[in-house]
C-alpha cells in the first residue's frame, strides 16, 4: 500500500472526473510531481450519478471549445492509457419548436463549423430520417450534432486516473483533507493519514467545493440542485431498430420542453430540467452532511410529471416502456451556470476546478484549461466565462439559491442579446437609482451594479416576454435611436455606477506601471487608456489611467472586470506601492454632447472648461467636489464626472436641472453600446481579450516601442517582425433583420476568414456596423466580405481604419 507523500508540487482536492482530469493534464505538462487527494472513492460525488451525456453544443465560444476538446480526448483516451472505456458517439437531435430557437440552432452551427465540426440544421421533414420515432408535427426543425453521445462516467474518471498514474502522479483516496494553512511560501494541507506540503492546491471538491474553499478562507458562490432522471427498461420495437440499424439513436433533447431523451441499452433515459425545481441543502432544516459519497436523494417524481407525459407524447414509444430506476442526486450551479476555473480570488497559489454542471462533457478541456494556468499562469482559449474573479463576493447564498435555481429551471433557454434575467437583482444600486428609474429607465445588471439599459417611453412593451428576440427592432429599438440623436444633436447624461477604480501610491509608481503597460505614462493633470499585455502580448485588459500626481495614479476599469483587474495589478506589486480599491466610493455620470459644455458652465462655477480632451481637473458642482475627466466613450464632445457617493444626488439633480435648457435627455447602455461601436471603441471580453494580440487588436498606436521593457513587448516585436496574421476591422453589414452575434463568421470567396467580436446598429451613421478579426491580406479598406448571420451570408465591407462616426475625433475635441 502506497504512503502518503509528504510533498507535492500540487496537490488536489476531490476525485471526480474533473479532478482526475486536471490530474492527467497535469501529468501530460511534465508536471508529474502532483498527488490528488479522495475523501472517499473516486466519482463518489456527482460523478457517481451524473448521466455522461458528452454533447459539443453550447452558445459560449470558450465553452463549446472546451467541451469540442472533451470529445476528441475521449475518443482515444481508452487505448491511449489501456482502459475499457463504454464510449458512444451517437450524434443527438436538438428540436426546436419556434423561429427564434433555429436561429439559435443556425448561430451554433456557424460557431461549430469555425471550430471545425460540421453541425447541421434540419428541416421538421429531415428529422425522422436521424429519429424515426419523433414526433415532429409542431417543430420549426433541429441541430443535428453528429460528435454528441454518452460516456461512462466512473470508467472515464478510472481512465484519467490510470493516465495520471502512468505518468507518475500519485491518487490517495479515503485520504479528506481537513484543514489547510499557508506558510507564505506553500501550503501545509492536514489529512488523517499525515500533513502533505503543496506548491500549489487546486479545489476540485464538486459539491462539496464550498466545504473545501472555507479551508482556505475562501465562500465559493455556489449552491446544489436536486436533478432527476429517469432510466427505462427494454422496449422490444426499439431493440429490433437498433439491431437492424447497427447502432443506437441520437440523443434527442426537446429543448423548449426542457429534456433529453437518450437510448440506454434498449431502454431510454428521460432527464428533465423542471422549473419550479428543487434546491437541497440550502436552508437551516436541510443541513449538507459531512459525507453524501454513493448516495441520492429520495425520488419526487410529482414535479416532473409535466416533462414525463411531454416525452411520451413526443416519443410515443417511451410510453411503451416500464420505469425501472430513478436516479436523484445533487449538482452544483454557480450563478451564471457556468464552472468556476483558474486563480481562487484572493488566496495564493490556489486554483479552482469545480462547481460543475455538466462536469462529464467538460471534465477534459477542463483539465487542460486548469494545467495551463497552474504550469503557464495564462489558458490558450480565452476562459473568462469560466474565471472565479467574475464574482466579486456581492453573490450572498440568497442570490447564489436565487440564481442557480433560475439557470437550472431555464437550463436550456435561449440567450437573447436584450433579455435581462430577473432574479437577484437589486444587489448594488447607483446613489441615483430612484430618479433614474423614475425617468423610465429598463435596469440591467453589471457585475451587480444596477444600470439603465434603455428608457421606455409611455406606451413601450416593457415586459420581459418582449425581450426574447434576436430582432435588432424590439420594444427598445425607437427609445434608444431618439438617445442617440440626443447626444448626437444635443446632450445625453448616463447614470454609470460600479466602474471598478484603483488607486496606486508610492514613489516610483509610474515607472513600475510604465513596465505593465505597452503604451506611455500620461503626465500630471491628463489621462489617457493603457493596455495590459501578457507574456505573448495578448491582450489582458484596457484601462483609463488619471495621472494624479507624481506618485499617484488613478486606474478606472470596467465593473465586470474588478475581481480580474485587481488581480492582475496585485501580482507584481512592489513593496512600497500600495493599491486601494475605491470602488464603492465613487459615481460616475457621463455627460456627453454638444451641448455638454454649456450645461457643465451652468452647473459649474469654477471648472475650466476649456481645458482639452484626455485631462481632468478637479471643480465644484452643487458646492460639492468633483473630479472631471474630458473623455466621452460615445464619442462626442462629453465630461465623465467622477464624484463621492454620497454627493451623486445633489450632483445629478445640478447637471439635470442645468440641462432643461439644453435638451438634455438620460441614455442607456444600450445606445452607449451603438455610440461606442460607431467610433470602433473595444468593449472587455469582446473585442478585447486574450484571443487576440495587441498588434492584431488594432492598438499598435498605444505601444511605445521606444521604452525598454513592458511585459510582453518580445513577443510583441516578433509578431511585428513575422507579420500580424489577423487585424482588427469595422465592417459596413447589410444585416437585415439582425445585427451580428459575436463570433459571427466572416467569408471571402467561400473561405473562413475571421470573425466578429460585437456588431450592433449605429444610430448616428444609420447602418449596422461590426467589428471584428480579419485575415490581414484582406484588411484594405473597400474589401468585399460576407458575414454568417444566423446560416445566412450577408454582405459587408470592410471599411477605412478609422472610426465609423466622427473620424478626425473633431467633435470629441471641440
Amino acid at each position: 500500500m502506497s504512503k502518503l507523500p509528504q510533498k507535492a508540487r500540487v496537490v488536489i482536492i476531490g476525485g471526480g472526473a474533473v479532478g482526475a482530469s486536471s490530474l492527467y493534464h497535469l501529468a501530460k505538462a511534465g508536471w508529474t510531481d502532483c498527488v490528488l487527494l479522495e475523501k472517499n472513492e473516486l466519482t463518489a460525488g456527482s460523478t457517481w450519478h451524473a448521466a455522461g451525456n458528452v454533447p459539443t453544443f453550447s452558445s459560449s465560444w470558450s465553452i463549446m471549445n472546451m467541451q469540442r476538446y472533451s470529445a476528441q480526448l475521449y475518443r482515444g483516451l481508452g487505448a491511449e492509457v489501456d482502459y475499457p472505456m463504454n464510449y458512444h458517439v451517437t450524434g443527438s437531435v436538438r428540436l426546436g419548436h419556434s423561429t427564434e430557437r433555429l436561429l439559435e440552432f443556425k448561430r451554433v452551427a456557424g460557431m461549430g463549423r469555425y471550430q471545425g465540426m460540421n453541425l447541421e440544421v434540419l428541416s421538421p421533414d429531415e428529422i425522422r430520417d436521424k429519429y424515426p420515432f419523433v414526433e415532429t408535427h409542431d417543430l420549426t426543425g433541429a441541430l443535428y450534432d453528429p460528435y454528441d453521445g454518452d460516456i461512462d462516467p466512473a470508467q472515464l474518471t478510472q481512465a484519467l486516473a490510470k493516465g495520471a498514474r502512468d505518468m507518475g502522479a500519485h491518487i490517495e483516496r479515503f485520504c479528506p483533507v481537513t484543514a489547510a494553512r499557508w506558510t507564505g511560501s506553500e501550503w501545509v494541507l492536514s489529512t488523517p493519514k499525515g500533513e502533505i506540503r503543496a506548491e500549489y492546491v487546486v479545489n476540485a471538491g464538486g459539491y462539496y467545493a464550498a466545504e473545501v474553499g472555507r479551508m482556505f478562507g475562501r465562500r465559493v458562490p455556489m449552491m446544489v440542485m436536486s436533478h432527476q432522471y429517469l432510466l427505462f427498461d427494454t422496449i422490444p420495437e426499439l431493440e429490433a431498430w437498433s439491431k437492424e440499424a447497427g447502432h443506437k439513436l441520437p440523443l434527442l433533447r426537446d429543448v423548449d420542453s426542457s429534456y433529453y431523451l437518450r437510448q440506454e441499452k434498449m431502454g431510454f433515459n428521460l432527464g428533465p430540467y423542471e422549473n419550479p425545481c428543487r434546491a437541497h441543502w440550502a436552508t437551516p432544516d436541510d443541513p449538507m452532511p459531512d459525507d453524501f459519497s454513493f448516495q441520492l436523494f429520495p425520488d419526487d417524481l410529482e414535479r416532473i410529471e409535466w416533462h414525463i407525459n411531454d416525452a411520451m407524447d413526443r416519443v410515443p414509444l417511451l410510453a411503451k416502456a416500464n420505469l425501472q430506476k430513478v436516479i436523484n442526486g445533487p449538482i452544483p450551479y454557480t450563478p451564471d451556470g457556468n464552472p468556476l476555473i483558474g486563480p481562487m480570488p484572493g488566496v495564493p497559489n490556489a486554483f479552482e476546478a469545480c462547481v460543475f454542471t455538466f462536469g462529464i462533457c467538460q471534465a477534459g478541456g477542463a483539465g487542460k484549461v486548469l494545467a495551463e494556468w497552474v504550469t503557464e499562469g495564462a489558458t490558450e482559449w480565452d476562459m473568462w466565462s469560466c474565471d472565479p474573479r467574475r464574482f466579486t463576493g456581492f453573490e450572498d447564498h440568497d442570490y447564489c439559491v436565487a440564481k442557480g435555481k433560475e439557470v437550472y429551471g431555464n437550463e436550456y433557454a435561449i440567450h437573447f442579446p436584450h433579455h435581462v434575467w430577473p432574479e437577484g437583482r437589486m444587489k448594488k444600486v447607483s446613489a441615483v437609482h430612484d430618479k433614474v428609474a423614475a425617468l423610465g429607465a429598463q435596469f440591467g445588471p453589471y457585475n451587480g451594479w444596477e444600470r439603465a439599459l434603455w428608457y421606455a417611453r409611455p406606451g413601450d412593451d416593457t415586459s420581459e416576454a418582449a425581450q426574447k428576440t434576436w430582432r435588432r427592432e424590439g420594444p427598445w429599438f425607437a427609445a434608444v435611436k431618439a438617445e442617440c440623436e440626443a447626444v448626437r444633436d444635443a446632450c445625453g447624461i448616463l447614470d454609470l455606477p460600479g466602474f471598478s477604480r484603483f488607486r496606486l501610491q508610492g514613489d516610483g509608481v509610474a515607472d513600475w506601471l510604465a513596465e505593465q503597460i505597452t503604451g506611455k505614462i500620461p503626465s500630471v493633470g491628463r489621462l489617457g487608456l493603457a493596455y495590459f499585455a501578457d507574456e505573448k502580448g495578448r491582450i489582458i485588459t484596457e484601462m483609463s489611467v488619471a495621472r494624479m500626481g507624481e506618485n499617484e495614479v488613478l486606474l478606472i476599469t470596467a465593473a465586470t472586470a474588478q475581481g480580474h483587474d485587481k488581480a492582475w495589478l496585485e501580482r507584481d506589486l512592489p513593496a512600497g506601492i500600495t493599491l486601494s480599491d475605491e470602488t464603492e466610493g465613487w459615481s460616475t455620470q457621463i455627460l456627453t454632447g454638444p451641448r455638454a459644455r454649456d450645461v457643465l458652465h451652468s452647473a459649474s462655477v469654477d471648472a475650466d472648461l476649456s481645458k482639452p480632451w484626455l485631462t481632468w481637473q478637479k471643480a465644484k458642482i452643487a458646492g460639492s467636489a468633483v473630479i472631471l475627466m474630458r473623455v466621452s466613450f460615445a464619442g462626442e464632445l462629453g465630461w465623465e464626472i467622477h464624484s463621492p457617493v454620497q454627493v451623486a444626488p445633489a450632483v445629478w439633480d445640478a447637471i439635470t436641472t442645468a440641462g432643461q435648457a439644453h435638451r438634455l435627455r438620460p441614455f442607456g447602455m444600450f445606445a452607449l453600446n451603438s455610440l461606442r461601436i460607431e467610433k470602433g471603441y473595444r468593449a472587455w471580453k469582446g473585442d478585447l481579450s486574450t484571443d487576440y494580440t495587441v498588434l492584431q487588436g488594432g492598438l499598435e498606436r498605444f505601444v511605445d516601442w521606444s521604452k525598454p521593457a513592458f511585459r510582453g513587448k518580445a513577443s510583441l516585436a516578433a509578431e511585428k517582425q513575422a507579420g500580424v496574421e489577423k487585424r482588427f476591422v469595422t465592417l459596413r453589414v447589410n444585416a437585415g433583420d439582425y445585427d451580428p452575434p459575436y463570433m459571427s463568421t466572416l467569408w471571402h470567396d467561400g473561405k473562413v476568414v475571421g470573425e466578429t467580436t460585437s456588431g450592433y446598429w449605429g444610430h448616428r451613421v444609420g447602418a449596422c456596423l461590426a467589428l471584428g478579426m480579419l485575415r490581414a491580406d484582406l484588411t484594405e479598406p473597400g474589401t468585399k466580405l460576407e458575414v454568417e448571420i444566423f446560416g445566412q451570408r450577408v454582405p459587408a465591407e470592410v471599411l477605412e481604419d478609422a472610426p465609423a462616426w466622427d473620424p478626425a475625433n473633431a467633435r470629441l475635441r471641440a
